[in-house]
């Protein structure tokens, strides 16, 4: 089924298609995707507001296809569970990942070890042509490190550290990450819920 994905981010997308595939959903972008805002206040509220925006986008210009979109973030316990849904806006909206995660690394300098704790969260959202919706919702618990970890992945990987794999984000390849990432697990959840009802 070709499902168009509400991101400019190709850091995403690839990893997107990464856990798709072999599923129900051919993913692809849509070049004229203009971003809609990101209203709410939780996850699933902006992934529904960029998948509703992308699939009207679709109708009108007369494209036939699904519509998938993710809202995601990181919660930093020591934070008060920011930056969370601002995690992309964090450090200013125009600020580049390395500005982001210099930031947050500037405000945990002096938070101890055992006081670190964090989690990925993502809501995802497929909107089928004909408006009917699916969701599904993942998180995976780690933690802040003192300094950035590893080269692979995007956004905070580098500054995310996995207990059960001994290893930051970063320094997962690809595979091991789509494996148990909070976008795998999410996906997993939509999926179910889709293939539940098909």
């Amino acid at each position: 089924m070709k499902t168009y994905v509400a991101t400019k981010n190709l850091g995403k997308l690839e990893e997107m298609r990464a856990i798709f595939a072999g599923t129900e959903l051919e993913l692809d972008t849509y070049p004229l995707y203009a971003e809609a805002p990101e209203p709410e206040h939780n996850y699933a509220g902006n992934a529904e507001s960029k998948a509703r925006s992308l699939h009207k986008q679709l109708r009108e210009a007369g494209v036939h296809g699904a519509v998938l979109a993710d809202d995601s973030g990181l919660e930093v316990a020591a934070l008060g569970g920011r930056p969370g849904v601002l995690s992309a806006r964090y450090a200013g909206k125009d600020a580049t990942w390395p500005a982001r995660r210099e930031k947050l690394l500037e405000e945990m300098a002096d938070v101890p070890p055992d006081n670190r704790g964090a989690k990925f969260c993502c809501a995802m959202m497929l909107v089928l042509e004909d408006g009917t919706a699916f969701n599904g919702y993942g998180e995976v618990q780690g933690v802040i490190t003192g300094e950035e970890q590893g080269r692979f992945g995007f956004g905070y990987d580098p500054v995310f550290f996995y207990p059960p794999a001994g290893k930051a984000f970063a320094e997962l390849d690809e595979d091991e990450k789509n494996r148990i990432s909070h976008r795998r697990l999410a996906a997993d959840a939509l999926l179910a819920a889709f293939r539940a009802r098909a």
